[in-house]
C-alpha cells in the first residue's frame, strides 16, 4: 500500500483579481514537479470567480474537461452550439476531442461562483466533440461513494473517454466509509469540504490523498464532508 498526502498549503495559486485558483497539480505558472498529475487525471481547481466575471472564449483539445459548482452558478457556450448553466448539485463535461472553444462565465452580476475544475487525459485521441450536464444524486452520496462520472454516462453520471470511475461522497460528522478497490487500480482522493481521517491521518478541506496497491479505503469523517474520488487505470 502507498498513499501520498498533497497537502492543501502546497497548492499553486492564480489570483488574478477575477479569479482565485488552487492548484493541486502543476497548471500555468504554477511548476511543480512533485505536483505533474496522477495516471490520467491531469488538473484539479479549485476556482472562485467574482460576478461578472469569466474565462473568455478559448480552444481545447484532446482533453476530458469537468465542472462541478459547489456555490453560485456558471455559465458555459462552445463551439458545439451548446448553452446552459450549471448549478450547485450538478456536473458538466466536455469532451474537446478534435477541438472545441469555449467560455466559462459567473452567470451572477454581484455572487462569486465557487466550482472545481478537472482535467483527465483521453484513452482515444481526435474523438467528435461533446456536452453532457447531470445533477449528481446527493441522496446516494449521503449513504457512501456514488458513480458520477465513468465510460458510460447515466441519469446521474457523465460519460468520460478513459478507464477512470469519478465518485461523490457527503458523510456527516462521525460516520465512516469504505471503498474497494479492484486489483491493479489507483485511487485519489480529494476533500472538497470537511474533514477526515484516513490511516490515522488527518486530511482537511481541498488536501488530497493519492494511493496505489490500496485494497480498501477507510476513511472517517472528523466533521460533514463533500468528498470526490478517481478510480484510476
Amino acid at each position: 500500500m502507498r498513499m501520498k498526502i498533497h497537502e492543501r498549503d502546497l497548492r499553486g495559486r492564480t489570483n488574478t483579481g477575477w479569479l482565485n485558483s488552487r492548484h493541486t497539480f502543476s497548471f500555468g505558472h504554477f511548476m511543480d514537479p512533485e505536483r505533474m498529475g496522477f495516471r490520467s487525471l491531469r488538473v484539479v481547481n479549485d476556482d472562485r470567480v467574482i460576478g461578472g466575471a469569466g474565462f473568455g472564449e478559448h480552444p481545447h483539445d484532446n482533453m476530458e474537461i469537468i465542472s462541478i459548482v459547489l456555490e453560485g452558478a456558471l455559465e458555459h457556450k462552445d463551439s458545439m452550439g451548446t448553452m446552459g448553466v450549471i448549478k450547485p448539485g450538478e456536473i458538466q463535461k466536455m469532451s474537446a476531442g478534435t477541438g472545441v472553444t469555449h467560455s466559462e462565465y459567473n452567470s451572477s452580476s454581484d455572487e462569486e461562483v465557487h466550482f472545481l475544475q478537472i482535467w483527465i487525459m483521453p484513452g482515444e485521441r481526435n474523438i467528435t466533440p461533446a456536452y453532457e450536464q447531470v445533477p449528481i444524486n446527493e441522496n446516494e452520496a449521503r449513504k457512501g461513494f456514488t458513480l458520477i462520472g465513468g465510460p458510460e454516462s447515466s441519469a446521474n453520471a457523465v460519460s468520460i473517454h478513459q478507464d477512470v470511475r469519478m465518485y461523490w461522497a457527503k458523510p456527516a460528522e462521525g460516520e465512516a466509509l469504505s471503498y474497494v478497490f479492484d486489483e491493479r487500480r489507483h485511487g485519489f482522493l480529494h476533500v472538497v469540504r470537511g474533514q477526515i481521517e484516513i490511516e490515522n491521518e488527518v486530511l482537511k478541506e481541498g488536501d488530497a490523498l493519492e494511493m496505489s496497491e490500496m485494497k480498501t479505503l477507510n476513511l472517517q469523517a472528523a466533521a460533514d464532508a463533500d468528498l470526490l474520488l478517481f478510480d484510476l487505470a
